[in-house]
């Protein structure tokens, strides 16, 4: 084990019910690095973390943590759960004191540690405020303030960005990077998002339990050299290039970026004309991490590619004419706090409207709102026609409705979750049989009608909660972070229906903290302190801060930028 924090060999594990997560998994966890293991959703991320972390033991093969057992390498372990492993009823306070009597820190070691991370972590104004009223931002500085306490040797982040806004995540970063600074301290980082796996030193890349690759980034890349495009497209025609995209003999993957599309073309595929594809323009791009990570998990499962779906037939349009949704001076206060402050837009029928902000912002207060689960303070909210404050059970009943977490219930059956939900929007009879029959087979659901939704792969999960949504085919349908979490290909195939519902009719407004989840939407409202600071396509938003020293600025780049101005729209 000299010079390295864990070596895995063989590492297999299986669960009590036989689905193995890990399969014959080998690799070094080197000091003074941070090592990125990505892969689609039930890949074995989690599942590897915890066996690091001595949480788990190996079914098969073996995990080494400081040259022994992961369970004697406590003390010089930290490790942060998802969603943060917190004690929400206590304060930021009270989780630090836990956490360093479960390391048993005492005295002005423990004084000096404390001190140290709330300053380091810029919580020190916040020790009295419980966990559970931090922002998502503020959570994961305290999540990770909780682990770094032991000032581990090895620290195991699982999934730490899931659900907080890109400067957060910036923030993490430079929390973490200044914490290995001179130091020796590796850290093995899970996650989904692919721009993160490109800042690490090294990648695992998992598959279904099995390790399809592991190099330092760059070597993710340099197969793709000559092989990635970028297109101009009209904004109106993003969504139906990407399937005449595919559909065009040796294109690997497309996706929407703003007003063009990303290409990445099979290895000695001849590149299409432009006009073949619905567009103009088309030119050499620099291969990103994401290029790379699809390109190899297709080529070893071609399986897993994403196809165009056709609209949906359905019901002639019952809104009334005007905006699908209109906000004119929208206003909530919590007592003296005021969360929504005199926010207005208009968002059209047929049109994918994306709502962002950061953590606190208050895009969640004006989507509650929206969905009829908050009365609005003042000002007018009219969803399908309806008028929330006049009329909101009838909005409701015009609306789908798809949360962040999904909304199932883990100990039914896909099927029962389906007849549950069909009988809450009101469905009976033959209308209810349909409509199931029509879910489980739109949704590919028909091979596990009886399998518990809490046993379900999180992307599986995915399509059983929109499948729910949309039982009574909703003229609205409000997406509450639907990505949250799972990987690109799932987030490609959800964004494929997402497009076909906006084809068919159905306005969507979607809430998101991932930006390559934004690009799919038509227009954007960016959220800060309770107001509307502007809205726009995903192009224009970039077009506004682009520079000279950034001449291609990434959606990312224009969230943080926009939202870092001072003053009104």
């Amino acid at each position: 084990m000299s010079g390295l924090l864990a070596r895995l060999e063989g590492l297999g594990y299986e669960f009590a019910d036989g689905t193995t997560a890990l399969d014959g998994l080998s690799a070094e966890i080197r000091p003074g690095v941070i090592t990125g293991v990505v892969g689609p959703d039930a890949a074995g991320k989690t599942t590897l973390l915890r066996l690091l972390a001595g949480l788990l033991r190996p079914t098969r093969g073996r995990v080494e943590v400081l040259g022994g057992a992961p369970e004697a390498a406590h003390a010089a372990t930290g490790y942060m759960p998802q969603r943060f492993g917190l004690y929400e009823d206590l304060t930021v306070g009270e989780n630090l004191a836990l956490f360093a009597d479960l390391h048993n820190l005492t005295g002005a070691v423990r004084d000096e540690r404390v001190a140290m991370l709330l300053e380091f972590t810029t919580l020190k104004p916040f020790t009295g405020r419980n966990a559970g009223k931090l922002s998502g931002g503020m959570k994961q500085k305290l999540g990770l303030a909780c682990a770094l306490l032991s000032k581990p040797k090895i620290l195991l982040l699982d999934e730490p960005s899931v659900g907080v806004d890109p400067a957060s995540r910036r923030e993490l970063w430079r929390i973490v990077e200044r914490m290995m600074a001179g130091g020796d301290m590796g850290v093995v980082w899970a996650t989904s998002y692919l721009d993160e796996a490109e800042r690490c030193a090294h990648v695992l890349l998992l598959h279904e339990g099995k390790l399809l690759a592991e190099s330092a980034p760059g070597a993710f890349l340099a197969p793709l050299a000559g092989r990635v495009f970028r297109l101009d497209v009209a904004a109106t025609e993003r969504r139906h290039a990407v399937g005449r995209a595919k559909a065009q003999g040796g294109v690997l993957d497309a996706l929407v970026e703003g007003d063009a599309l990303r290409l990445v073309m099979a290895p000695g595929a001849p590149v299409p004309e432009a006009a073949l594809l619905g567009g103009a323009n088309l030119r050499a791009a620099p291969p990103r991490f994401e290029d790379g990570f699809v390109a190899a998990l297709l080529q070893k499962a071609p399986e897993l590619a994403v196809g165009e779906l056709a609209p949906e037939p359905r019901r002639g349009a019952r809104a009334a004419d005007g905006p699908a949704i209109e906000v004119v001076g929208l206003t909530r206060r919590f007592g003296a706090f005021v969360a929504v402050d005199d926010v207005s837009f208009a968002i059209q029928r047929g049109e994918i409207f994306g709502l962002l902000g950061p953590n606190g912002a208050g895009k969640s207060t004006i989507f509650r709102m929206l969905c009829g689960l908050l009365r609005p303070s003042a000002g007018l909210a009219r969803v399908a026609g309806r008028d929330l404050l006049r009329a909101a059970s009838q909005a409701r009943a015009r609306l789908g409705y798809m949360a962040q977490k999904f909304s199932l219930y883990g100990e039914l059956s896909v099927r029962r979750n389906l007849e549950f939900f069909a009988g809450a929007y009101g469905l009976r009879g033959a209308a209810r049989a349909a409509a199931i029959a029509r879910a489980l087979r739109n949704f590919e659901l028909e091979s596990m009608t009886g399998t518990a939704a809490g046993a379900l792969p999180l992307g599986v999960k995915q399509r059983l909660s929109l499948a729910c949504a949309l039982l009574h085919e909703p003229d609205i349908l409000f997406l509450d972070e639907p990505t949250s979490g799972v990987d690109p290909l799932t987030r490609r195939a959800f964004w494929t229906r997402i497009g076909a519902l906006a084809d068919a009719g159905v306005t969507v407004l979607v809430t998101s903290h991932f930006m390559d989840e934004a690009e799919y939407c038509d227009r954007l409202a960016i959220v800060n302190a309770g107001q509307v600071v502007v809205v726009d396509t995903p192009a224009a938003l970039r077009a506004r801060v682009k520079t000279a020293d950034k001449p291609e600025p990434t959606l990312e780049d224009a969230f943080i930028a926009l939202t870092r101005r001072e003053g009104a729209p």
